[in-house]
Order: C-alpha cells, then sequence, then structure tokens
C-alpha cells in the first residue's frame, strides 16, 4: 500500500515557469503582450503551421473556427462520439448538427472507413479527436474532404507533439486545435491554439478572438503603438494572457522529453499488463506515427468482474491510486440522450468502450515504482473481484 496519493495527473511546473510568470506580473504585462506573442512563434515554429492563434482554451478554437467556416443552421459536422463534450457542444451552440460515427476498438479514433456512408448533401466539416494522443488516419480523411468539399478541422486537445507518417500534428492540410490545460502534454493553465495555413481563416480567427478589435491591446499602448482601433467585426474575449504564455515558453521546449517519459511508462503498463485477461489494452494504428501518450486508457471487461468500472475506481482509491474518465461516450450524457438520441446499436464499439474505460496516472514526474504501484493495485482489485 503506498502511503500518499498518486493522482491521475499533475503538470510539470518548475523553477522556470514560475520565474517567468513573476516576471510577468512585475512588468506590468499580465494579459495579452510580448509573451503570448513568442509563444506563438515558438509553438507555429514547433508543429510546422504557417499560422497559429493562442486562445483561451481548445473550446474556444472550436468555437472560433466553425463561426469563421460560416456553420449554420442545417449544416452537419461528423465526428466521434468518443471525446470531451466541448467537441459536440461548439458544433450545436453554433447552430449545426454532430453526426456521430462510431470509433476503432483498439485505438478507439474515429473509425474512418465509416465516414463515408454518413456524408449528405448537408455535410460541412469532419472533426476528427486523435484520441489519447494517437493520430487518427489522416490520408483517407483527406481523401473525403477533397471528393466531398469537406473541411478536416482536428481536435488536436490530445496531440500536442503527435506526428502522422513523419509530419507533426498541426502542420498538415487542416485545421488544428490544440488544448493546454493542465493535464494535458504541456500546459499553459488553460489554454489553447488554432494552427492552420489558410490566411483568412487565421486573420477571422484572430479578430474574433478579441472583439473583433483591428490592433491587440499590448500593441496599442507601446511606445511605438497608437492608441486609436477600430472594430471590424463582432467578436468575443478569447485571447491568452501573458502570465498564461509564460508558463508555455518554458513547457515547450521539454515537450518530447515529457513525451518520451510517457512513452516509457505507458511501455512499462503495456508490458505488465498484457497478460491481465481482465483488461483490454490500448493498441497502437498499423500506420507509421508518434503517439503523445497523453492518456493510458485501458477498457475493463466488466464481463469478467463482480464489479463495474465505477466501482473499481473507487477501490483503485483504496490502495491510494487515482484514475480518470476519458471518457463517458457523448450518447450517453443526459442532455444528448434527451435531445439527439443515438441507440448503442448505431455506435456499439464507442458505447462499449463508454461503459469499461479508464484513465491510469500517466504524467512526466512518475516514477517506475509510481508505475509499478499502479500495476500492483490493478491487478489487487481484479484479483479480490474476478468472477
Amino acid at each position: 500500500m503506498r502511503a500518499t496519493f498518486l493522482p491521475f495527473s499533475t503538470p510539470t511546473i518548475e523553477d522556470a515557469e514560475i520565474n517567468e510568470v513573476v516576471d510577468s506580473l512585475k512588468s506590468g504585462w499580465i494579459t495579452t503582450g510580448p509573451k503570448v506573442k513568442r509563444f506563438e512563434e515558438a509553438f507555429k515554429a514547433y508543429v510546422g503551421a504557417p499560422f497559429a492563434i493562442p486562445l483561451t482554451s481548445a473550446t474556444a478554437g472550436l468555437h472560433l473556427t466553425l463561426l469563421a467556416l460560416g456553420i449554420k443552421e442545417g449544416d452537419e459536422i461528423i465526428t466521434t462520439p468518443m471525446t470531451f463534450a466541448s467537441t459536440v457542444s461548439m458544433i450545436i451552440l453554433c447552430g449545426g448538427t454532430p453526426v456521430l460515427v462510431d470509433i476503432e476498438p483498439g485505438t478507439l479514433n474515429i473509425d474512418v472507413g465509416r465516414i463515408r456512408e454518413k456524408i449528405t448533401p448537408r455535410t460541412r466539416a469532419i472533426i476528427p479527436v486523435h484520441f489519447a494522443g494517437q493520430s487518427c488516419d489522416m490520408d483517407p480523411l483527406f481523401d473525403l474532404a477533397r471528393e466531398f468539399g469537406l473541411t478536416i478541422i482536428e481536435d488536436a486537445a490530445h496531440a500536442v507533439g503527435t506526428e502522422y507518417k513523419g509530419r507533426r500534428i498541426g502542420s498538415l492540410e487542416s485545421i488544428s486545435i490544440f488544448s493546454f490545460h493542465p493535464n494535458k502534454n504541456i500546459t499553459t493553465g488553460e489554454g489553447g491554439m488554432v494552427c492552420t495555413a489558410d490566411e483568412n481563416l487565421a486573420e477571422e480567427v484572430s479578430l474574433m478572438k478579441f472583439h473583433g478589435i483591428s490592433r491587440e491591446a499590448w500593441k496599442r499602448v507601446t511606445a511605438s503603438g497608437t492608441p486609436n482601433y477600430d472594430i471590424l467585426m463582432p467578436g468575443f474575449k478569447y485571447n491568452m494572457m501573458d502570465i498564461q504564455a509564460a508558463i508555455g515558453i518554458h513547457q515547450l521546449p521539454r515537450l518530447d522529453g515529457f513525451i518520451d517519459r510517457r512513452r516509457e511508462i505507458a511501455e512499462f503498463y503495456n508490458q505488465e499488463l498484457a497478460a491481465v485477461a481482465e483488461l483490454a489494452l490500448p493498441r497502437y494504428a498499423p500506420y507509421q506515427q508518434r503517439h503523445a501518450w497523453h492518456l493510458y486508457t485501458p477498457l475493463l471487461r466488466i464481463e469478467q468482474l463482480a464489479i463495474g468500472r465505477d466501482r473499481f475506481m473507487e477501490e483503485l482509491k483504496k490502495y491510494n491510486i487515482g484514475s480518470g474518465l476519458h471518457y463517458k461516450a457523448i450518447h450517453h450524457h443526459a442532455w444528448y440522450r434527451e435531445h439527439m438520441p443515438v441507440p448503442d446499436s448505431e455506435l456499439p464499439n464507442a458505447s462499449y468502450a463508454s461503459e469499461r474505460i479508464l484513465s491510469l496516472p500517466l504524467f512526466p514526474k512518475m516514477t517506475m515504482d509510481d508505475a509499478r504501484d499502479v500495476v500492483a493495485a490493478l491487478t489487487a482489485v481484479i484479483a479480490e473481484f474476478r468472477r
């Protein structure tokens, strides 16, 4: 039994980030300023994107991207049910209709082979989610986009540092939206980034993120700036702050090391849990890629256990092991059951995973002793409740 509780995730914040935030507070630039621009340029260079727009969250990025694309009532957007609610919520709040396609059982990514049957004359875009940091199969998606005149919007909230066939997510012929939430591979506290090669879309998202104002506030009040500004369109308040970017500036250079450590722990789990019949472990897709291992999400074979997933997670706590739930499928949530009901028979793989998935602790500061404690707790709970 561990002496201390091991959380599912915790950010890796060091003195460099702390000192940079303190410097921001002392400088007077608390909101959007030069450090946001530094982070934007560094992130753009890292992923290989022509344009990058820093925002308050990936949710903000989804919202503004859909608005910039002119999504309206009657438009259909194809996406996965195995995602956080914001992916689908933003479609609905922009007036569109989400169309859910089932997932692959091993990767939990959208089943690209089943998308074509869901395309109609009303389909405007496809939003794949790179689940847990593993890239979806993008080439067939781009083929569909070209054939039907669709836009690909990558929900890359899990995929900072992910690569597909040698190219980083963020550099493909699509719109990519990243998250810097505290449990992601790098963090800015809260934050997000839209990456695109479409200059017009980048300009519109940039305007909408800050009230439609033609010049960012920090540029207007510097010695070389002018306080005058114009409003070119109605907008929102989704701009990233310097005290957020101050964290990201020092997180980004360590991202590859973070991913290496995550992979080491994930491969340890794969090795140690391979023979546990009550678990279905995550599987690698067959194409060449770099998995960022944002999450490690086995499925419990609850048919072989005397308890369900939620009780199993409670039992892990007795061993001082935390866990997460990523995710209950969208069509299993109350609002969607009432307003957009989809029978489990139409999404059998997502429905199966929804009742069985859990996220094990996975973060760079974990030690291998921590990982061994997770394996010991898992196997102990399984042994106690095995049918």
